[in-house]
């Protein structure tokens, strides 16, 4: 008998700004000081009021299970929040509470998907959309978004990827890793080709809070009911280790992402829950606070960027990434991150990560304090002088 792993696994790319991250560590043991541009996981400590509520919770007992659709309390909260933000009715009863939003998005298109069925995505995208479709027997089927378009979807090119086995257009806005904020005229457009093929929009809204255009965030709830929405705690109220998201879903694909639930995950930590429901209720003013600050980096971080000669055809207005087009430095974007790490000291994502239209570009993560922005600025700075002798 020979030992092989399964073909699901390897079918799946892995998620290199991981590797990255790993590289940067070793270095770090090894007594480099390096500057983490490359993942999106806050610098900021989650807030206390939500760290108290945690404890409280535990403090009362609640650590035990609670029911796979999740608590109530949350749930309800959820429900208000897209009541007062976005002017929508979602019924407590279509959310289901995952640990994070990763698994909510093993829920959807677990339920969603059959072999061979299409999910329509953008390149480039967020890496972990075409690996969930790949592994659940999906197709994804990449449509091209361009850096002068300010990364956003051509309906036109979105209609003509629509075919019988097409189940589903994902979305991404504010989008990693391009820091693209869709406005009302995108949403609307791609709502109305789901409504007109039967499809399903598939939003991942995890970065809305994190965005300083003049357009608000917008969910796709508001012009169309034929959609599922992924979102969650980690990144704007900076409790990426505490993994907690939800999935809103169509009445009729509740009750099978929660049997998937039960089965994989039982239900996300209780009193990480409870954490949820006063993140949502009474963390407002320390979000606006991460959120001017998360501003006032990518303000300095974009002119830096192009003094140094990359290329950012429209500025990004959310997320805290930057896209910018490394073709001047060298157009291998694996091989060119690689050197900025162990040369300048600097771990950035190589832009291949994220698809074929990331080719050539480098993500820039700005969820690290100016300072530390500061000085990767200048150790890029300084390693592009050194190529120019």
């Amino acid at each position: 008998m020979t030992d092989r792993v399964s073909d699901r696994v390897g079918r799946l790319r892995p998620f290199v700004v991981m590797d990255v991250q790993a590289r940067a560590k070793a270095l770090e043991a090894q007594g480099r000081d390096i500057v983490h541009l490359e993942i999106g996981d806050p610098d900021f400590s989650t807030p206390e009021v939500i760290k108290r509520a945690a404890e409280a919770s535990m403090d009362a007992g609640e650590t035990g299970y609670s029911m796979s659709l999740g608590r109530l309390d949350l749930r309800q909260a959820v429900s208000d929040h897209y009541r007062a933000k976005y002017g929508v009715s979602v019924e407590p009863c279509d959310i289901v509470v995952t640990q994070g939003t990763s698994p909510a998005m093993l829920l959807l298109f677990g339920s969603l998907l059959d072999p061979g069925d299409e999910v329509i995505i953008p390149d480039p995208c967020y890496p972990a959309y075409p690996n969930y479709i790949t592994f659940l027997g999906g197709t994804p089927v990449p449509v091209r978004v361009r850096a002068e378009e300010g990364f956003r979807f051509r309906p036109g090119e979105v209609r003509a990827a629509v075919t019988p086995r097409t189940r589903a257009i994902m979305v991404n806005s504010p989008a990693n890793p391009m820091g693209t904020v869709l406005g009302e005229k995108d949403l609307v457009e791609l709502a109305s080709i789901a409504e007109e093929t039967g499809i399903w929009i598939a939003s991942d809204e995890i970065y809305h809070g994190l965005n300083f255009s003049d357009e608000r965030d917008h969910s796709i709830l508001e012009y169309t009911s034929r959609a599922f929405v992924l979102n969650g705690f980690s990144k704007v109220y900076a409790m990426t280790g505490w993994r907690l998201g939800y999935l809103i879903a169509p009445k009729d694909f509740v009750r099978p992402a929660e049997i998937i639930q039960q089965n994989f995950f039982l239900c996300a930590n209780q009193f990480v829950q409870a954490a949820g429901v006063v993140a949502l209720t009474q963390a407002g003013e320390d979000v606006e606070t991460m959120r001017r600050r998360y501003d006032e980096r990518r303000r300095y971080l974009i002119p830096a960027l192009r003094e140094l000669g990359l290329r950012i055809d429209v500025e990004p207005t959310g997320a805290f990434y930057v896209f910018a087009d490394a073709r001047a430095w060298g157009s291998d974007s694996l091989a060119l991150s690689g050197r900025l790490l162990e040369e300048a000291g600097v771990a950035c994502a190589p832009g291949i990560d994220f698809g074929p239209g990331g080719e050539g570009f480098l993500r820039f993560s700005y969820a690290t304090s100016l300072e530390r922005l500061h000085e990767g600025v200048e150790r890029l700075r300084a390693w592009s002088a050194s190529q120019q002798g």
